[in-house]
């Protein structure tokens, strides 16, 4: 009798169970009153899971644009490895031609920023026919020969971000400038050195060179970068290097202890007791030391540049 009843009572639940799964459920969303019917669900249990806890990797603090060429953050690049470096590197924002006082050259520019570019480049040649080929210190014109190595790592920021430009960095001189004196007059002329007029003829020629002390050189220039096109465009840049003092060192071709004269008012010779052809040679090394426009030396470029 108890089997009965129980039987009775398992199929009354499963009868139950049945006609509310066979009942539509109403739901109302946004005032609509949807029906759905209700479908049975078999349900199985499973042992408990585990919880593992991961910990996610930081992102990275930097990011790389290959196409443009930008490091974003810089900082993160150097402690995110080499590897980001190198694309960096390989992936130039720019390369430009250019010509100026420095020589004939070229750089090649990295973008950091919308703002900001790291240049690395070269200036040299014979340059002094760009300008005109000679120069007077004081009274004395002297014909020039240059062979000019100028490397350089500048940063070009464009404080605005338009055209408007200004640089700085350091340049790595390694510079031959040859002088020969002309005298004024002629080969039988004279050597106007501090005030004093020597005869060319007693003191022969004077030919020496100029180095510049500074083995580096600090620069700043502001100029213009428009763009012509989505890839080209054009630059100037004035401003100028600090190459520090120079030394100079003249001779005098007469080295034969011949006197020497100097003019006086009247154009007549006049002996100079004591004085040699090396010692005015002296005098005109020590007046092309004290240029003051070879100490600070003019950055004039103009160039173009093709962007990536």
């Amino acid at each position: 009798m108890k089997l009965i009843k129980l039987t009775a009572i398992s199929a009354a639940v499963l009868a139950s169970t049945a006609a509310l799964a066979a009942e539509p459920v109403i739901v109302v969303d946004n005032n609509d009153a949807m029906a759905y019917e209700a479908q049975p669900v078999a349900v199985a249990y499973e042992a408990e899971p585990v919880a593992v806890a991961y910990e996610a990797e930081p992102a990275p603090s930097y990011a790389y644009n290959a196409d443009a060429g930008v490091l974003s953050n810089t900082t993160g690049a150097v402690l995110g490895g080499t590897k980001t470096l190198f694309q960096t590197a390989i992936n130039p924002a720019s390369v430009s031609a250019e010509v100026g006082t420095l020589g004939y050259g070229a750089n090649v520019a990295w973008s950091m920023n919308e703002k900001t570019e790291l240049q690395a480049g070269w200036a040299g040649g014979d340059v002094a026919d760009l300008f005109g080929g000679d120069f007077d210190a004081n009274d004395v014109n002297y014909d020039v020969d240059s062979d000019f190595s100028n490397p350089y790592l500048g940063v070009q920021y464009r404080p605005v971000a338009n055209w408007f430009t200004m640089g700085a960095g350091i340049i790595v001189p390694d510079n031959d400038i040859d002088v020969r004196a002309n005298p004024n007059g002629g080969a039988n002329g004279v050597y106007k050195i501090n005030d004093v007029s020597y005869s060319a003829e007693s003191v022969g020629g004077l030919e020496g060179s100029i180095d510049h002390r500074n083995k580096l050189a600090p620069y700043a220039t502001i100029g213009f970068r428009p763009n012509i096109t989505n890839n080209f465009g054009v630059f100037g840049e004035i401003g100028a290097a600090y190459m520090g003092k120079t030394s100079a060192n003249v001779t005098a071709s007469n080295v034969s202890g011949d006197p020497i004269f100097i003019k006086d008012g009247n154009g007549n010779d006049v002996l100079v007791p004591g004085e040699t052809a090396q010692g005015v040679a002296d005098l005109a090394a020590q007046e092309l030391e004290d240029k003051d426009y070879l100490e600070w030396f003019p950055i004039v470029k103009v160039g173009a540049t093709y962007r990536f």
